[in-house]
């Protein structure tokens, strides 16, 4: 029989042992004697014989698939994020020989996610946003799935990986203040997802550190729509409000699109901020002051850190990763 051909029943034929025994002295896990473990080894590695995927996966009970589960109310300017997420989380799934199952959910639809538990398409998930209101992280929970999520959340049981939204925040937030900016607004997202609430506390915590900062601020969250913008931006006009941070580079880029519309000068005339970066931004004109993240490396170690709980391996509960403020041209400073 050709080697490309052979089963694990071909070996135990040959060797005069069960099936079972095969695969134990494959897998080093069961008891069996040293003797028959080194004689089947041999004759695999004589043969170069590789079990399939399928047939590796019956023997361990393991799909060897992950699910990465995506929102299915993603904004446009979102993507990116995404992307490189999914990058960063199917190079890590693939040198680990898993292959990576997506699902689409939104916070009172988890459909597609339910059918991959059900039908035991999955080994563990991957949630890339995280609620206040988690329908999908409670379905694992409630289902016994491993799974990490990239995001914060309060649950004290759930493994999770975020950048350091807060300390970013507070800290260009802090930036602006102490270069003299004495009148600022900010324009937030929903107030559901988490790294909203922590973008949030960032901003809050700067004006905490500085108890004699004397001037105004202003907060406009759940803001999602461009014809919502451009009304706050009008009345940040007539107030004569010196800086907009918003929060993502979404709402940013609506900010910027008003301003050109209404030819107002930026940073002249109204210095703009936010608390996310991206290529968008930076190649705008005048590019804009933003905090970066490493997403792919936010990909990366979520994965890994599903792997090692599906081997077992005990995993820190909460990681924290970095990040670097970028001062570009629209708050008047040059890196």
């Amino acid at each position: 029989m050709e080697d490309r051909n052979l089963t694990i029943a071909d070996i135990a034929q040959e060797l005069g042992v069960s099936k079972t025994t095969v695969s134990r002295a494959m897998s080093g896990k069961g008891r069996i004697g040293e003797e028959t473990r080194k004689r089947v080894q041999e004759y695999v590695e004589a043969h170069h014989y590789s079990p399939n995927v399928v047939a590796k996966g019956l023997a361990q009970n393991k799909t060897f698939n992950l699910g990465l589960v995506l929102p299915g109310d993603y904004h446009i300017v979102e993507l990116p994020f995404f992307q490189k997420c999914m990058m960063g989380i199917s190079r890590t799934a693939s040198a680990a020989g898993y292959d990576v199952l997506l699902s689409m959910v939104t916070a009172d639809k988890i459909t597609q996610l339910k059918r991959a538990v059900t039908n035991r398409k999955i080994d563990g998930a991957i949630l890339t946003r995280t609620l206040a209101d988690d329908a999908p992280m409670r379905y694992l929970q409630e289902n016994g799935v491993p799974f990490v999520a990239i995001g914060s959340t309060e649950d004290v049981h759930a493994v999770q990986i975020d950048n350091d939204h807060r300390g970013a925040c507070r800290e260009l937030t802090g930036r602006l203040l102490d270069d003299g900016i004495r009148s600022l607004a900010l324009i937030g997202g929903r107030e559901e997802y988490i790294v909203t609430r922590n973008r949030l506390r960032g901003f809050e915590a700067a004006f905490e550190e500085r108890a004699d900062w004397k001037g105004s601020r202003r907060i406009f969250l759940n803001i999602d729509d461009e014809r919502e913008v451009e009304k706050i931006v009008d009345s940040l006009l007539e107030e004569r409000v010196a800086c907009i941070v918003c929060m993502d580079d979404f709402l940013c880029g609506c900010v910027l699109n008003v301003m050109q519309t209404k030819r107002i000068a930026v940073p002249e005339q109204m210095q703009v901020v936010s608390f996310y970066d991206s290529s968008m931004l930076a190649n705008r004109i005048p590019s804009v002051t933003s905090i970066r993240f490493d997403v792919e490396e936010l990909g990366r170690k979520a994965c890994g850190l599903l792997l090692q709980m599906l081997e077992g391996e005990e995993v820190k509960g909460r990681t924290l990763l970095g990040y670097e403020v970028r001062m570009r041209e629209s708050t008047k400073r040059c890196p």
